[in-house]
């Protein structure tokens, strides 16, 4: 598919994709100090065996990928529409199969990060990661399927309001409808809700909600709102996936120039879901910090990273 039509469109997307970060990382400049602050106070004492599991969790998606891109590459061969349909199916589940290994690597972290930010308790990695393997696929998984979906609702709802603003155009009109559907989402499933999943053992529903009203209550949801920690996470995958994308298909090129496309697209994905569980643990150990700090903002062992942002965040409106 290289010099073919799908090709230039794959090209177009990927410079209007690196034009909209380029300028979004003009548009939240003045938040970097602080996102490297919170990551900095969160990360800074790394729970035991952090890195085995990692490592662990990147060989076995690995692992994973290799026996999708064999069913993939039998599927490609005969190139049928029973076998595009079969590709977008394995393509679907391996999204959601990534998304299930990150967020229990994330919820065993969370879970030893929250208990020691709000308790002082030191949990054993090992004793965490069994218990999130035993007792909680089943919430990991449903949250691993929702996250995602509702996350890109919110994330649409927002760039909505952003521009709509007060306009009373048409095309703004569901504005506030949109966005309050969004909001509705998010309190029923959200990232946050991985740190009770695997601290307290609750369903990912429950778990969520009470983590974005224990924000609520803390005043902590602009916050929330304007952290970085998701998309600098996010950023670290497009950023792995680019990579990947490149060496795969320059490779591709040379070896089989009619599947670069494809083998590009394939090792974007892969690229970018092994960037992404490598930087699980510390989006995991900022959320067990907001979550914890939320829960008792007048705990000893939080600084003033958080409440010098909220000050910060009222004397300039934010």
């Amino acid at each position: 598919m290289i010099e073919s039509p799908v090709g230039l469109a794959a090209g177009i997307v990927a410079i209007i994709s690196g034009i909209i970060q380029a300028l979004y990382g003009c548009w939240v400049n003045h938040r970097f100090a602080y996102a490297g602050n919170i990551l900095w106070v969160s990360t800074v004492f790394p729970p035991d065996n952090t890195t085995f599991l990692v490592a662990l969790s990147i060989v076995v998606s690995v692992a994973y990928s290799g026996f999708l891109v064999c069913g993939i590459g039998g599927a490609t061969t005969t190139a049928t529409t029973w076998d595009d349909i079969f590709i977008f199916i394995i393509l679907l589940h391996y999204t959601w199969t990534m998304h299930v290994i990150k967020n229990l690597l994330q919820a065993t972290i969370a879970r030893v990060k929250y208990m020691n930010f709000g308790y002082g308790v030191n949990v054993d990695t090992r004793v965490a990661s069994c218990d999130t393997m035993k007792y909680l696929i089943g919430s990991v998984s449903m949250g691993s399927a929702m996250v995602p979906i509702f996350g890109t609702v919110r994330g649409s709802a927002r760039a909505l309001s952003s521009i709509g603003g007060g306009s009373d155009e048409f095309l703004f009109s569901c504005t506030d409808c949109y966005s309050g559907i969004a909001s509705r989402l998010t309190t029923l499933g959200n990232r946050w809700g991985f740190v009770h999943v695997g601290a307290l053992n609750q369903g990912f529903v429950p778990a969520s909600r009470d983590a974005w009203e224990a924000f609520g209550r803390a005043g902590l949801r602009p916050l929330i709102n304007s952290d970085l920690t998701g998309v600098f996470c996010f950023f670290c995958g497009l950023t792995g996936g680019a990579i990947s994308a490149l060496a795969g298909g320059s490779w591709a090129i040379a070896v089989h120039k009619a599947y670069a496309t494809e083998v590009s697209l394939y090792a974007f994905l892969i690229g970018y879901f092994m960037s992404r569980i490598s930087v699980a643990w510390a989006q995991a150990s900022v959320s067990a910090y907001y979550v914890a700090y939320a829960e008792n903002p007048n705990n000893v062992r939080f600084d003033s990273t958080i409440p010098a942002r909220l000050r910060e965040m009222q004397r300039y409106g934010h």
